[in-house]
């Protein structure tokens, strides 16, 4: 059940990453169209950036799903059995706690946010879009939960992925 939950969880990030690259593929190209025929929309450029760092924290939550950020497997497939699995609940506390505090944080700097608005297009405001700090940082808490059962798993056995993905 939690294996099948934690493929809907990885197939719902990888939808929502799917539909931003395409959004930013169209505002850009529309951006630059408009700009070849000299009518250019003075809110491209900020939105752009702005589905740019969407793109990235939840692609950021798409690859915690996958267990595909950066780490040293090796080394950890090198130390005893009881040392893989204590370095491997280790490793994701530091990783929990730290995106807990960014959620914390994030949130804490929508209320600061609150009355600016985006320069070229006022009626948005910017704790909307600085929104995606905690939404993705509960994202990846989530997906490491989620994925924490089969991490332990395969501390167990010394398993090494080449690709580090804990969803094979």
């Amino acid at each position: 059940m939690l294996d099948e939950l934690r493929r809907r969880y990885e197939r719902l990030l990888e939808w929502i990453v799917i539909a931003l690259m395409a959004i930013l593929f169209v505002e850009v190209t529309v951006g630059v169209l408009f700009r070849t025929f000299g009518a250019s929309l003075v809110w491209y450029d900020e939105v752009a950036a702005i589905l740019l760092a969407w793109l990235t924290f939840y692609g950021s939550a798409l690859a915690a799903a996958k267990r595909a950020h950066i780490g040293c497997p090796e080394v950890i497939a090198m130390l005893p059995a009881t040392g893989r699995i204590a370095a491997r609940l280790v490793a994701d506390a530091l990783v929990v706690a730290f995106f807990i505090l960014l959620g914390w944080t994030g949130y804490r700097v929508l209320e600061v946010l609150g009355t600016d608005t985006l320069v070229s297009l006022p009626s948005v405001p910017v704790s909307w879009v600085q929104s995606v700090v905690p939404i993705s940082a509960a994202l990846i808490v989530l997906a490491e939960v989620l994925t924490l059962p089969l991490a332990i798993a395969q501390a167990r056995r010394a398993e090494v992925l080449s690709t580090g993905e804990a969803t094979q």
